[in-house]
């Protein structure tokens, strides 16, 4: 596969409460802790849970909605993060989905190899089941931990992807 994102087991840090999931997945996770890897085209590219994946949920979670819909064609996403920062157009092209990345800032600097490798071409539920591993981990460290969060929009919402 083209695509793949290895999830691991993250070491989490006690999080009382916290304004949104986001929020929350930026204070459980310790910066010196363990990574998820993204593997594009055979590079891998690390994830910190702490930083990375806080800022990426909010667009994560919208896209994963999108590609869902039945009628779903094509979309952009601006992922936002400075140690993964990275435009993808995604195209569905019948049962997969072809994703077009400009990559622009990454964690030990594979702009150019991952640029290089060009398109991922993915199965769309394919896509679709390798982010929610991404996600299950982080509703689960939420429900084990308690968090209490303020805005529990975005925790509904992937809640609601994992169910479905």
């Amino acid at each position: 596969m083209s695509f793949s994102i290895q999830v691991g087991c993250p070491a989490v840090r006690r999080c009382g409460s916290a304004t949104d999931m986001a929020d929350a997945v930026g204070e459980m996770y310790p910066s010196e802790g363990e990574d998820a890897v993204l593997v594009w085209n055979l590079v891998p590219v690390r994830l910190s849970y702490g930083h990375d994946l806080a800022v990426l949920l909010d667009d994560l979670v919208p896209l994963l909605e999108e590609i869902r819909r039945p009628g779903f064609s094509n979309t952009e996403v601006f992922w936002g993060s400075d140690t993964f920062s990275a435009e993808w157009g995604i195209v569905r092209e019948g049962d997969s989905l072809r994703i077009r990345a400009s990559w622009h800032s990454m964690l030990g600097g594979y702009e150019s190899l991952l640029a290089e490798r060009g398109d991922a071409v993915v199965p769309v539920w394919d896509f679709i089941g390798e982010w929610a591993k991404v996600l299950r981990r982080i509703v689960t460290d939420i429900e084990v931990e308690r968090v209490e969060l303020q805005d529990y929009d975005l925790f509904r919402r992937a809640k609601a992807l994992l169910a479905s």
